[in-house]
């Protein structure tokens, strides 16, 4: 990689980083006391930024300073195809309760860990488990109903419905309503 390259490459991951905090240049600028038209000329791949300007951009954006170098090391990148009606089966035990999933991905960078998982749970007397981590976790229902606990709260989940959370809540399925509960669950960690 050449250095205009990199400058570019690293000017697009600070404009990346700065739009996905919905900040614009000035406000990045006095954030980090940097001038805005340094932030500039940065981003447009013009200047190679001191380190000092990038420890300061990085602790303003709250990113590791590693950030600014993700589009200038990599040399390869990883996919997973899973076709339809494979994965990995597994069933998770818990006490008395068990279920079923398969792990339909599992997807780990420098500063993003990914899972997805189809469960399916059974009606039974055992407690289903509850979780406490961190990171978003998304659902979609694909049959049937259940009761799902998050905090305090319960949100009676049917077919079709979507929910997503923050993980650091404790949160789980506090009982099936049917006979069979199915959901995708998509669970996104920053690393």
């Amino acid at each position: 990689m050449t250095d205009n390259q990199m400058d570019i490459a690293i000017g697009a991951s600070l404009k990346d980083l700065r739009e996905s905090r919905g900040l614009n240049a000035k406000e990045l600028a006095i954030s980090a006391d940097v001038s805005a038209a340094m932030i500039s000329r940065i981003e447009n791949g013009q200047v190679s930024p001191s380190i000092s300007t990038l420890a300061a951009l990085s602790e303003a954006l709250e990113v590791p300073m590693v950030s600014f170098f993700r589009e200038t090391a990599t040399d390869h990148v990883d996919f997973t195809h899973v076709k339809s009606g494979q994965g990995i089966h597994s069933t998770r035990i818990i006490d008395k309760h068990s279920h079923d999933y398969i792990n339909l991905a599992s997807h780990m960078r420098r500063d993003l860990g990914f899972e997805a998982h189809i469960v399916t749970m059974e009606k039974q007397d055992a407690a289903a488990p509850t979780y406490i981590g961190h990171g978003v976790v998304f659902m979609h229902v694909k049959e049937g109903e259940a009761k799902f606990n998050y905090g305090q709260k319960e949100i009676h989940l049917k077919q079709g419905d979507s929910l997503t959370l923050d993980s650091e809540l404790s949160h789980g399925v506090g009982e099936v309503l049917t006979d069979q509960f199915t959901f995708l669950t998509i669970k996104a960690v920053r690393r």
